[in-house]
């Protein structure tokens, strides 16, 4: 009897493997359909799928298997903590190989003057969906698929606190006042039902601070007659913020798709753009570059596309997504550097 470990091992691999092997095959055997087309040869069609199929096998025997093997057995990537070897060799050997394929297959039929496929939903619906599979796979690993959440799971990766209660501090020149101390003393502010605690100054060194409301955020669930819309599993927050990552690259490969996108120069620095952001998969969910990779790599040259589509295409693309790189690659560089002026870097609460 399999134990449900190797249940759970075997399940996760052949889905990785499934996601690895579908996708080309599939892109490679509509773009065998293109060739046909335009060709007008069937003896083309079978060499590109044959070619396909001799792909998928070298890359299984040659490269995932032994790097399968490297990982589970051998443990010689135990050590690596900044990067995921397994999402690297999959971006490389599966998603790079389908978005060549759907740009070569732009670029014959454009050549050829026909318009016989888009390949429409595949590049989102299959080419981006299993790379998602294959990144939810490996954020999920860790984790248990059956039973309740542990405390060391519900601590495992959470997006943020809780919000469960307000509390009004009291300032500080009215607790020295009350107190009977000097106005001098270096004031603390202390909460005692959360963890929010240190020096509150104003901008003049000065130590009087008016009455505010301070947010004391917790992780645990509430425990009232509503204490069922208050359940919250990592394991659930993982498949949303893992899809809401993609949502941004998702579109843009769709715009890409439209017929008017498609069939001109504009599809070969979208789908360029789109891998290069795709490439930050590579990097650990918890690690500090992945948030300057997003900008540089996605937001950046994502807002400079699609104003650029905007203004040659019309409406292909909501504004909403434009308004996203705008206000992520503003809030990344106020909050990072230009915090760090004088003029910024103040210990008021403004």
């Amino acid at each position: 009897m399999l134990s449900g470990k190797t249940v759970k091992l075997i399940l996760f691999e052949l889905l990785q493997f499934a996601c690895l092997c579908i996708p080309v095959l599939v892109v490679m055997e509509r773009f065998a359909s293109v060739i046909r087309i335009v060709k007008s040869s069937v003896t083309a069609y079978w060499l590109v799928v044959a070619a396909s199929v001799a792909y998928v096998a070298s890359v299984t025997l040659f490269v995932w298997v032994p790097l399968k093997y490297f990982i589970l057995k051998t443990q010689r990537f135990s050590e690596v903590t900044n990067w995921r070897p397994v999402t690297l060799a999959y971006v490389i050997l599966s998603t790079l190989p389908c978005f060549s394929i759907i740009i070569a297959s732009s670029k014959v039929q454009v050549d050829a003057g026909v318009k016989c496929d888009r390949f429409t939903e595949l590049p989102v619906s299959l080419v981006l969906f299993s790379l998602i599979c294959v990144d939810i796979v490996e954020k999920i690993r860790p984790l248990r698929l059956t039973g309740q959440a542990s405390r060391l799971e519900l601590d495992f990766e959470m997006p943020g606190p809780v919000l469960t209660h307000l509390e009004q501090v009291t300032s500080v020149s009215g607790q020295l006042q009350a107190n009977g101390r000097d106005v001098n003393a270096s004031p603390r502010s202390q909460v005692r039902n959360g963890t929010l605690s240190g020096h509150w100054r104003d901008a003049d060194g000065g130590t009087s601070r008016t009455s505010s409301t301070a947010y004391l955020y917790s992780s645990h669930s509430y425990s009232g007659p509503f204490h069922f819309v208050w359940i919250r599993d990592p394991r659930h927050d993982l498949f949303v913020a893992t899809f809401m990552f993609w949502f941004d690259t998702v579109e843009m490969v769709r715009v890409a798709g439209t017929d008017s996108v498609y069939y001109s120069a504009w599809v070969f620095p979208i789908y360029i753009l789109a891998y290069l952001s795709i490439l930050r998969v590579v990097i650990t969910p918890d690690s500090p570059l992945l948030a300057s990779s997003s900008v540089l790599s996605q937001d950046l040259p994502f807002l400079v596309v699609r104003i650029c589509l905007l203004a040659v295409f019309g409406y292909v693309t909501p504004i909403l997504y434009i308004l996203k790189n705008i206000f992520t690659a503003v809030s990344f560089m106020y909050f990072v550097f230009m915090t760090k002026l004088k003029m910024l870097n103040r210990g008021s609460m403004f």
